[in-house]
């Protein structure tokens, strides 16, 4: 699941509904992760997003094959600007506490020079960048294959799914921009496989975790998943905010209904 919304009403969640009975009329999406693990999910939803991580950047989704393969199987393409099958991954940079984790990098090269362990915009970028190949190489391409759906990433339209319920810098503008530095990583990796790549937040938490994304930045051409809604409507006029970015565009916003996330397409 991703944001607090969407959390919040996980514990009450009501499956099973087609796509086809979606409000007024218009053809939805769903997006589903590891809180859905044996849920039945919704028949033929016009596009879905599935989450490749399980709540953390470090750990997999454990029913990504059956998830994926119910995308594969379900969605109908009904919204011919929105792919059938996409994914979410989440983001994180435990910079500030590197010392309680073991995956910070020890060393590497980065656009802004050579990591060398330290709470750096270098090791930042490689964090999201090793963070990335972890998550393709490790918990998508085997799970791919299981579904067998194509295990190539750069098939798909990958969003980095940024929320302060997991670990960020904070206290600074050099925080958010080690921040920055870390989801320019993820975004690299994605994007070197050929991948599409987006953000999905809401403004608040975006503002929080990275602030103004400069022209310079790779992430400022990115387009928008924005978060929040609770209902059609409230989505619809989300799709008029400004994107998480200068450069990019708001494309798909989410709400809840039912106790499932629904997603709709701004295009």
């Amino acid at each position: 699941m991703l944001l607090g919304v969407a959390a919040l009403a996980a514990a009450s969640l009501v499956l099973g509904v087609p796509a086809a009975a979606a409000e007024d009329g218009v053809a939805v999406g769903y997006d589903v992760s590891h809180p859905q693990c044996g849920d039945d999910l919704p028949d033929e939803p016009a596009f879905a997003v599935v989450g490749v991580n399980g709540g953390l950047a470090t750990r997999p989704n454990p029913c990504l094959a059956e998830q994926l393969a119910w995308a594969a199987e379900q969605a109908t393409g009904e919204v011919a600007a929105q792919p059938r099958l996409q994914l979410y991954v989440n983001t994180a940079n435990p910079g500030q506490v590197r010392d309680l984790v073991t995956t910070w990098p020890s060393r590497g090269h980065s656009p802004y020079g050579r990591c060398e362990g330290d709470n750096s915009r270098a090791c930042s970028w490689r964090y999201g960048w090793e963070r990335a190949a972890v998550t393709v190489r490790k918990f998508f391409v085997p799970a791919a294959e299981d579904a067998r759906v194509d295990p190539d990433p750069g098939a798909y339209t990958w969003w980095l799914d940024v929320e302060t319920t997991n670990t960020w810098q904070t206290g600074s503008a050099p925080a958010r921009a080690r921040n920055r530095a870390a989801l320019e990583g993820m975004a690299a990796r994605l994007a070197g496989s050929g991948a599409e790549v987006g953000l999905y937040s809401t403004g608040y938490q975006w503002r929080r975790i990275a602030g103004r994304v400069p022209e310079g930045s790779p992430l400022h051409h990115l387009d928008s998943w924005l978060a929040g809604s609770t209902s059609l409507a409230g989505a619809r006029a989300t799709c008029r905010r400004d994107p998480l970015t200068d450069g990019g565009r708001v494309v798909l916003t989410q709400y809840v209904a039912g106790g499932l996330d629904h997603d709709h397409s701004c295009l």
